[in-house]
């Protein structure tokens, strides 16, 4: 058993079964032993998984690129700041070279003044959420117990008044068994990101769904990610994989625009790319290095296009 595995189980023993919010929390963002605190690279080919951003210099050039044209379009680039959450390796920081880069990750305050853009890619999908199983027309809340020496999911009391309004308000109407998943750290970085930005824009990439399609997920969307493998076991190993909730962005554009955000698209990442690189035919992505290169750049566009582009999808919003 893990160190981290050994805490949790002591937390369960002295509290009774955790919140899967909790349990994520600590799985990914333990001060020491969380997955993403470890100081282990979980990225790329030696690592559990790759990001878009990892496709680069190609997926930073038409990113930034587009940026610049949206912001062009609201009136605000000059010194335009550029925040990015949840920046990790800080890959995105040369395409962003021209504006005032600012990398944000879990703990950290956001600027307290903010113009220009708050930019994230396959951010609010690690954020920990709370779990629900429908049960007679009802919701009760799973949480992590143990048992048999294995951490297991356990029904618990009917879901609180707030995971009640957002099951109701962002999932389609559920059958007996199925399970959804409560995002409420994502509104409250909605909450964060809106308190903060003055003027600009909030340009959100991830994989999720619309409140309508949640229906498409009957079993609910986590994951769990080691050497490039998923499993739909999130409870094994706390620590050693990542986790991840597929993103509502309903939630995300409904919450946002309460909060004083305007939607403007919510489009695939491919549309997001193709925009970027209409004015050049992306001959600004693909370069003009030497043979190599230029395959390998060519590669990378294919890869964003057609690997990630439908899959993914981009959240436009904006203030003042």
């Amino acid at each position: 058993m893990t160190e981290l595995a050994a805490l949790i189980r002591e937390e369960i023993a002295r509290d009774g079964p955790l919140r899967f919010s909790r349990y994520m929390e600590l799985a990914l963002y333990h001060a020491k032993h969380g997955y993403y605190r470890r100081g282990r690279d979980p990225f790329g080919k030696s690592g559990d998984f790759y990001t878009a951003e990892q496709v680069q210099p190609v997926f930073g050039i038409l990113v930034a690129e587009r940026i610049r044209g949206l912001l062009r379009e609201c009136g605000e680039f000059g010194e335009a700041m550029v925040v990015e959450l949840g920046a990790g390796r800080a890959e995105m920081a040369e395409a962003f070279a021209g504006f005032r880069y600012v990398p944000v990750e879990i703990g950290d305050a956001l600027p307290q003044r903010i113009r220009g853009c708050v930019f994230s890619n396959e951010f609010f999908d690690a954020l920990p959420v709370e779990v629900a199983i429908c049960r007679g027309g009802a919701f009760r809340e799973l949480r992590v117990g143990w048992s048999g020496e294995r951490f297991t999911w356990v029904e618990a009391g009917p879901v609180d008044a707030e995971m009640e309004a957002y099951i109701q308000r962002y999932t389609a109407p559920r059958e007996d068994g199925n399970i959804v998943e409560v995002n409420r750290e994502a509104l409250r970085w909605m909450e964060r990101v809106a308190s903060r930005l003055e003027r600009g824009l909030v340009v959100t990439i991830d994989y999720g769904y619309t409140a309508r399609e949640s229906a498409r997920f009957p079993r609910g969307t986590l994951m769990s990610y080691r050497r490039h493998r998923a499993a739909e076991d999130v409870l094994q190993d706390p620590g050693e994989r990542d986790i991840t909730a597929h993103v509502c962005f309903t939630a995300l554009e409904e919450h946002g625009k309460r909060c004083g955000l305007e939607p403007v698209r919510l489009e695939t990442l491919a549309r997001t790319l193709l925009d970027a690189g209409e004015a050049d035919a992306f001959a600004a992505a693909l370069g003009s290095g030497d043979a190599a290169d230029q395959t390998r750049r060519r590669l990378q566009l294919k890869t964003l296009l057609f690997g990630m582009g439908e899959p993914f999808r981009t959240l436009i919003q904006q203030k003042g």
